[in-house]
């Protein structure tokens, strides 16, 4: 059974930084690839990055390129996302997801991420 957990969210004006941490647990962490995916309210959840499994390849959504940053440290069993600059638009219920594979699959359903956090919400004001 794989258990995933988020922390690090808050309340922070627009232009300021939050770091998102993540740990998963009951399974080979650093074999797998992850991701972080938002969900705004009244909005589908989308998707915000990716990371392979050793964290030589990332991806991120066109919205957040230059302003977010994804890395993971194995030996910790964690993945971060450090957010920079962020606006009113980020406001969102984060999660953390953990694949069934070492690399992403964009083309698969939710970039092939089987399991999911509850979430941690941000919000940014203007």
């Amino acid at each position: 059974q794989v258990q995933v957990v988020e922390s690090g969210g808050g309340s922070v004006q627009a232009g300021g930084s939050l770091r998102l941490s993540c740990t998963a647990s009951g399974r080979i962490f650093s074999a797998y690839a992850m991701g972080w995916f938002r969900q705004a309210p009244g909005k589908e959840r989308e998707f915000v990055a990716t990371i392979n499994w050793s964290g030589s390849t990332t991806d991120y959504a066109d919205s957040v390129k230059g302003r977010f940053t994804i890395s993971r440290d194995n030996t910790k069993r964690a993945l971060y996302l450090e957010m920079h600059s962020l606006k009113p638009e980020d406001t969102a219920v984060y999660y953390c997801s953990v694949s069934t594979g070492s690399s992403v699959d964009p083309s698969a359903d939710d970039y092939g991420m089987r399991y999911w956090g509850k979430g941690t919400q941000v919000t940014v004001s203007s």
